[in-house]
């Protein structure tokens, strides 16, 4: 395998679609924080925008390798089908390009910042590895699953000294019931395979239907606990509504069939790039807002 090949098969692995999602919640957490551009916020969001997806996804894909030669959903944008061959590649490619971020973050941080930072981490390796297989603990892997997209962000804030007032929780607590409903949705589709691989999830042990309206109800919640969150960022509760709309296809859908959320779950990705532009828009005015 030539070199172009293999570090196109480890981007592809680290699932470049989904970058976005743990490099934006740090670099918004931490410049809406500090106000400033500096090393460390450039540093940490490159951490977050590669090596921790490459960390948490190909961690994912080299322990997953059994179930995921039943998924046809492997081999592209939605997580590659690594052969074993690129096991051990994947691993190292991992370590080596996460522990030198990590060794500047826990430099520049604090006590609390280590804390979160390791949970962050443990949070990624926990959910695949072997020993541990969070991912196979039904409700403990959308929990899991969503502290790998809210852990950047309280890390940024923590990072910057941030003060934590109700309005802020609020935000984060909408944006933790978002994660785990998006991770709650997601394993719908995988549902057939999963328990071709001997595989529990939320989807298998509740089974499509319930956990399609599980879903629809962590959106729905997440957008009440938006409400509160004061002006403008009480806007963002009608991000909520999409993500809705997008599940509620499926309200119904049957353990057989459960490979057809799929098609719900390619909106959702396009749709958090929608939502990613209105939010910033929201950062913006929150910035200007509050000087």
């Amino acid at each position: 395998m030539t070199f172009g090949s293999t570090l196109s098969t480890l981007v592809v692995s680290s699932r470049p679609l989904s970058w976005i999602n743990t490099a934006f919640p740090f670099a918004a957490a931490y410049l809406t924080t500090t106000r400033e551009i500096d090393l460390t916020l450039i540093l940490g969001t490159i951490f977050f925008l590669i090596p921790y997806n490459l960390a948490m996804y190909g961690i994912n894909d080299v322990f997953d390798y059994e179930s995921d030669l039943k998924n046809p959903r492997k081999g592209g944008v939605e997580g590659a089908l690594l052969e074993p061959r690129m096991h051990r590649v994947t691993l190292w490619a991992a370590a080596i390009t996460t522990i030198p971020f990590l060794v500047y973050l826990v430099v520049v941080g604090n006590p609390l910042s280590w804390l979160v930072l390791a949970i962050s981490m443990f949070a990624v390796y926990a959910y695949s590895a072997k020993g541990l297989r969070f991912k196979e603990k039904p409700v403990l892997d959308s929990i899991t699953s969503s502290t790998h997209f809210v852990s950047p962000a309280l890390y940024g804030l923590v990072l910057a000294g941030a003060h934590f007032t109700p309005q802020l929780w609020a935000v984060l607590a909408a944006f933790f019931l978002w994660g785990a409903a998006s991770h709650a949705f997601g394993a719908v589709q995988d549902i057939v395979p999963d328990r071709e691989g001997g595989i529990a999830s939320i989807a298998t042990v509740f089974g499509g239907k319930r956990t399609v309206r599980l879903a629809v109800a962590a959106y729905g919640l997440a957008g009440i606990l938006m409400l509160f969150t004061g002006w403008p960022t009480a806007l963002g509760a009608i991000l909520a509504v999409p993500y809705m709309v997008t599940c509620a296809p499926f309200w119904n859908v049957s353990d057989a069939s459960a490979e057809t959320a799929n098609r719900g779950w390619r909106k959702f990705l396009a749709l958090n790039f929608v939502s990613g532009f209105f939010v910033t828009m929201l950062l913006i005015a929150w910035w200007a807002i509050h000087p």
